[in-house]
Formats: structure tokens, sequence, C-alpha cells
């Protein structure tokens, strides 16, 4: 099994030919996207040994997710085919203003994940299970799933990685903060966005956020993310600024995955606390730089030479 397992939905996601409204582009890329499967693919480009699990339908796009993801260096093999629902799916919307996401992922196979998914030895095995504050919200099953995850790491010591990951169009008619909240309180990783730190604890104050995690939660590790201002870490001891890293931003959409990516991948490599925080900056910048979510993200050699200083020679 792998050091690290990824637990989560990810969808095939549409990527339009041409900016505008989706009524007059006619031509689409597809690729994936999910948060889960996203940090994995970053710590694979690592050299760190990741997996995803999750549900996909017994159709195409089921199967070009498991290819797509696959083909990154991520086990898969534990991955479920669901003959009953379909792969959930998702268009972009490119405009001058931002991109904007369509989800058709409503009983998705995804959706149906559910306890009895989950095996236990997979906890005894694997150092860290990252999970996302996405996928509670799918489904009673899926917020089940959840649950039960969070106690078996309990019971093996296996450290739990999360991310809030506020999607609040995914919330609809209900109020998720509590059980967000929760959640984030029994992680031993925490990565989260400033905004969703004002949500869960009612303040952006970084150090007053610190507190909340390390004395009424667990946190061992902790990243605040500030999109383009950086992003501040944290262990037990210390609490440092991490300065955003040079970028042409194009779309920010995967960067944030990114700085979850690099920043584990860093905690597993033995580096200390700031390399791995700027380890999660590189990764999270240069996400932005591609159209796709996961295109951007550097192997082993580039994060070496991005740590280094040593920029790219195009000619």
């Amino acid at each position: 099994m792998a050091r690290l397992i990824t637990i989560g939905e990810t969808m095939a996601a549409f990527t339009p030919g041409a900016n505008g409204p989706l009524r007059y582009v006619n031509s689409f890329g597809i690729r994936s996207a999910g948060a889960e499967s996203n940090v994995a693919v970053g710590l694979a480009k690592l050299d760190i040994d990741a997996a995803w699990i999750s549900r996909v339908g017994q159709d195409e796009f089921g199967h070009f997710l498991r290819n797509a993801i696959r083909a990154e260096g991520v086990d898969c093999s534990k991955l479920i085919f669901d003959a009953q629902h379909r792969t959930g799916v998702m268009f972009k919307e490119v405009s001058a203003g931002g991109t904007s996401v369509y989800y058709y992922r409503e009983n998705s196979a995804a959706s149906h994940l559910c306890p009895e998914d989950l095996k236990e030895e997979w906890f005894i095995e694997a150092e860290i299970i990252h999970l996302s504050g996405i996928t509670p919200v799918l489904s009673d099953s899926c917020m089940a799933m959840v649950e039960k995850a969070f106690a078996l790491a309990e019971k093996h010591n296996t450290m739990v990685s999360f991310d809030p990951n506020i999607r609040k169009k995914l919330w609809k008619d209900t109020d998720y903060t509590p059980v967000i909240r929760s959640f984030t309180l029994k992680s031993d990783i925490v990565l989260i966005g400033l905004d969703e730190a004002k949500v869960l604890f009612g303040t952006d104050d970084v150090e007053r956020i610190v507190h909340i995690l390390r004395s009424e939660g667990r946190a061992r590790y902790i990243a605040i993310k500030d999109g383009g201002n950086g992003a501040w870490v944290a262990d037990c001891e210390q609490c440092m600024h991490i300065p955003p890293y040079p970028c042409n931003p194009i779309e920010p959409i995967g960067a944030g995955d990114g700085f979850n990516a690099g920043f584990l991948a860093g905690l597993m490599k033995g580096c200390d606390l700031q390399t791995a925080g700027r380890m999660g900056g590189i990764c999270g910048a240069l996400a932005t730089q591609v159209p796709g979510d996961v295109e951007g993200y550097p192997d082993s050699l580039q994060m070496e030479k991005a740590l280094s200083g040593i920029g790219t020679v195009y000619r």
C-alpha cells in the first residue's frame, strides 16, 4: 500500500476550446478534476508513493479518469467501478472575469462512497490519509465514510491530513460549518485557506487560527494558504510566513491542491518546516501557469531547481 492515501471524488472536466459563454463554445478538451486525486498526482510527481481511492462509473469517463491518474504514477488499484451510477462531470467556462464551474455530479458514483468501501489494513500500512471537506457533504454515505476514516486513523495512529476545501455550491440549503470545523480540529495536518479559516473559526488572524488548531484541536502541522500573498506554516513549536513563489498565473484552479502536495511531500521527505512550506508554495504557483489542475505540478528535478533558485533556460 502507498505511503499516503487520498479518498474522494474526481470528475471528468470539460475545458472549453474558446473563452466566453458555453453556449458559443463548440469544442472541449477533457481532463481530470478532483481535489484528492490532484494531491495524489502532485505527490507522485515528487516521488512519494500515493494512492487514490474513489468510486467512478463503469463508463468511458470512469475509465478515462483511472487511466489519466494512473499514468501520473498514482496507485489506482483500489478504485471501485460502480455499474449502477455514472461518473460525475463538470464544465469550465472561461471569461475575462475568471473561471466559472458547472457541476453535474448529483447521484454520481463517488457520492455513493460508503464505510464498507474502506479496508482497515489501509490504515495500518499508510502513514497519512488525506481527505477534504468536499467529500462529507456529497451524501449521507460519504459523511459516514469520512467519519469511519477518522475513526480507523485514530485506532491505528495514522495521521490524517485535511483540507476543508469549502464549496458552498455543494452545501445547498445546509450549513456544514460545524461538521467541517469538527473534522478540521480532529486532523493531524491541517491545510486551510485563510478565507476558510474565517468561515470556520471566525477570524483571519493567523496567530489566533494557529492557537485554535493547536489548543482546541490536535494539529501537528498547519498550513494557512493565502493565494498571491503566500502562506503561513506551523508545527508544534514555530509559525512562519512563506513568501509567494514568482509565477505568471493564467488560472488559479489546482493551486491549493498543489500547495498541499508540495507541503506534504516536504514533510514526508523529512524536510524542515520552512522547506516544506516553500515546496508547497512552488507547487501551488506552478499549477497556476497552465489551464489544467495538475499539469503544472513539478517533478522532483524541477522542484530541486526551484528550491535552489535555478531558472529554466528556454533557448
